[in-house]
């Protein structure tokens, strides 16, 4: 074989090798299933709240649990709604109810080293607000 079909065949091969790697990671999803905790500032001055989120990955099928503390010390589970995950990138709902009125959060992030670092939105007085949530794997 002369040097030029070998140089050419060696080029073709880290292409191909390249985009079969590319077309893999594209493909892979990160496995979240574990529990995670993370602190939140109380409302109106209070005490800090800690939550701990349960997720769980069957093949595709992303399901979990929010355990968040209630008044007098109590804690409320809620099942996650609308979960998904793509790559590292994770969101889903949480969705409550409280004197005949639904609230949702909308949760998003992405899981790294352990740790889920993003946003979640709500509606408060009419707006959609935001604030920076970051959890991390116990």
């Amino acid at each position: 074989m002369n040097l030029n079909k070998l140089i050419k065949l060696s080029i073709g091969v880290v292409l191909v090798t390249g985009a079969l790697i590319q077309a893999k990671a594209d493909g892979t999803i990160t496995d979240p299933t574990g529990t995670y905790i993370w602190t939140m500032p109380g409302r109106n001055g209070g005490p800090d709240r800690t939550n701990t989120l349960i997720l769980k990955l069957d093949g595709t099928n992303l399901t979990g649990q929010l355990i968040s503390p209630r008044r007098g010390g109590q804690t409320s589970t809620t099942e996650i709604a609308d979960a998904k995950i793509t790559g590292a990138d994770l969101s889903f709902a949480v969705v409550r109810s409280y004197n005949d009125n639904t609230f949702t959060n909308q949760y998003s992030g992405t899981l790294t080293n352990g740790a889920i670092q993003g946003k979640v939105e709500f509606q408060r007085d009419g707006e959609t607000q935001s604030r920076d949530w970051s959890a991390k794997k116990q």
